[in-house]
């Protein structure tokens, strides 16, 4: 058992995986407990959607595609901000138009640049952890310090924006530069996952490991950390899957999140499906009124 453990530690591009797929799931869980507790998941996704453009000129222009990305990220936020403040357009409305257009964008540059590079556009959908470079592990580094000073600095002002928005710009607290703060660390952790799980996955590892840790826990900071633990677990496991199984790594680390997910929902200890059935009592009602909607329509 021992040696299974040990032997992919013995390739560099391994050791360089698995540093990366740490980093990643450590950051996900931590940026994705705020998304899960304001309800921004769509907002996650709006963003992760919204790099690839930036991606594809940073590769147009041979620049870094970690800052191309960062940018792109930003530029939509901005977009879906302005859409929805100076408009009637409500927020979810405005993303999925931001997302979904720069999305288009980013594809149509990519197939442009396949023209001209033989890439992969795969390596941008889903990732290509077992490709990385050491500039990759140190890019992605410093991102991750970055991301964990930032909440570590300003978790008192985080938490109470959290939950309490309003509250917290009665007492003077910058709302707006919150809100901004925290689209930064939303667009900061999307771009250093995109090596790891691509830009069609990455939602899935900021989502889930801390919707897992939300049916387990209520304070926000163990939240947290039951996230990152689920989520560098999720990490490292899917890594050791594509390695011995042949499976792509990016798939691999989302499937073993999301059944760690599915065994929370199950079996959590206040809102289980099966530990706690008197709580789901939406599922019979709706089985008692098909079945209405059934005997009216013979009769």
């Amino acid at each position: 058992m021992l040696e299974k453990i040990i032997e992919p530690l013995e390739y560099a591009f391994m050791q360089r995986s698995l540093i990366i797929a740490i980093l990643v799931g450590l950051i996900c869980a931590v940026v994705g407990s705020y998304l899960m507790v304001q309800r921004l998941a769509l907002l996650g996704d709006a963003i992760s959607h919204s790099v690839l453009p930036g991606m594809a000129i940073a590769f147009l222009v041979n620049g870094n595609i970690f800052i191309g990305a960062f940018i792109s990220g930003l530029i939509s936020t901005v977009f879906i901000n302005i859409i929805r403040t100076r408009s009637p357009i409500k927020e979810d409305a405005a993303m999925g138009i931001v997302f979904s257009a720069f999305f288009a964008l980013g594809i149509t540059l990519i197939t442009v640049v396949q023209k001209e590079n033989k890439i992969d556009l795969n390596h941008f959908l889903f990732g290509n952890i077992l490709g990385v470079t050491l500039s990759d592990v140190r890019d992605t580094l410093i991102i991750a310090i970055i991301v964990i000073l930032i909440v570590i600095l300003l978790y008192k002002e985080l938490l109470f924006y959290t939950f309490d928005k309003q509250g917290a710009e009665a007492v003077g607290l910058p709302v707006n530069l919150l809100d901004l703060g925290l689209m930064m660390l939303i667009g900061l952790t999307i771009v250093a996952s995109l090596k790891a799980v691509g830009v069609v996955l990455v939602l899935s590892l900021l989502i889930t490991p801390a919707s897992t840790a939300y049916l387990l826990v209520k304070r926000l900071h163990i939240m947290m950390f039951v996230g990152v633990g689920v989520g560098v677990f999720s990490s490292i496991t899917g890594m050791y899957l594509s390695y011995f199984y042949n499976l792509p790594s990016g798939p691999a680390i989302v499937l073993v999140a999301s059944g760690l997910f599915i065994l929370a929902f199950l079996f959590s200890p206040s809102h289980g499906l099966l530990t706690h059935p008197a709580k789901n009592q939406n599922s019979p009602q709706i089985w008692q009124e098909l079945k209405n909607l059934i005997k009216n329509g013979n009769n």
